[in-house]
């Protein structure tokens, strides 16, 4: 019997503990919990390094909010850790994609929610699911993004797909504002994506700090933002990754 192996990730312990003993009961499943996004990742780094790598998440489309609040659903998250590690449901869908693209990601949450699950979708996850689905359905779902099928509630598909289209004008504008900047300001943008201040890209551009202010105002009024905060988000959404910065050093 080929078997399936599950993680699920939620904070709320009670609810975590009580679905993966559930699971458990499936004769083809094999399933662990983890409490964090940064737990999920170590302990998928874990079974990954042991040879017997997670074939589903089942991920809080909450996760990390009791601790840090819920965060607005305004653009795909970056995968890339920040200070706080991966700690809310969509960054960790798409930090599995990144690091383990042949993870499957369903993500379980409390309501309906078109944008967050659009969002979902566009990280990476294979399922948007209640959480007080009947276990046959989730199983279903288990079993069915397995074999690259993506599932979401039919209430939800009509606004889902409204949002995805919505997304891919919003990205086709944003990238022909990216495609109307000079190669250098381009540059500046992706220091800017990186995160560096302004003499931090003049020492990388080697330039001067007045020349790297004028190219990063350039930006923004090309851009039409206000704010380097504005400037990275759009960035992303046009597909603009940050400067390679080990490259550099």
């Amino acid at each position: 019997m080929v078997r399936i192996r599950v993680l699920v990730v939620d904070d709320h312990r009670i609810f975590a503990e009580s679905l993966a003993a559930a699971l458990a009961a499936e004769p083809d499943v094999d399933v662990s919990a983890a409490g964090s996004g940064p737990a999920a990742l170590r302990c998928m780094d874990r079974a990954a390094a042991e040879g017997r790598r997670f074939d589903v998440l089942l991920v809080d489309a909450d996760l990390g909010a009791a601790l840090h609040g819920p965060r607005p659903p305004t653009a795909v998250p970056d995968a890339t850790p920040g200070q706080d590690g991966l700690v809310d449901g969509i960054s960790l869908v798409a930090g599995v994609r990144s690091g383990q693209p042949t993870v499957r990601t369903v993500v379980l949450a409390e309501k309906d929610d078109p944008r967050r699950a659009a969002l979902a979708l566009q990280a990476g996850a294979s399922g948007w699911v209640a959480k007080d689905c009947s276990l046959s359905r989730l199983l279903t779902v288990i079993r069915g993004v397995l074999r690259d099928e993506t599932h979401l509630p039919p209430a939800l598909l009509t606004s889902v797909l409204r949002e995805l289209t919505a997304a891919r004008k919003h990205r086709t504008d944003s990238e022909r504002l990216v495609e109307s900047l000079t190669p250098r300001e381009r540059e500046v943008l992706r220091c800017m994506v990186a995160g560096l201040g302004r003499k931090a890209v003049a020492e990388r551009l080697f330039l001067s700090p007045h020349t790297v202010r004028t190219h990063m105002q350039n930006v923004l009024g090309k851009l039409g933002v206000h704010s380097t905060l504005a400037a990275v988000a759009l960035a992303r959404r046009a597909g603009v990754g940050p400067a390679d910065l080990e490259a550099a050093s």
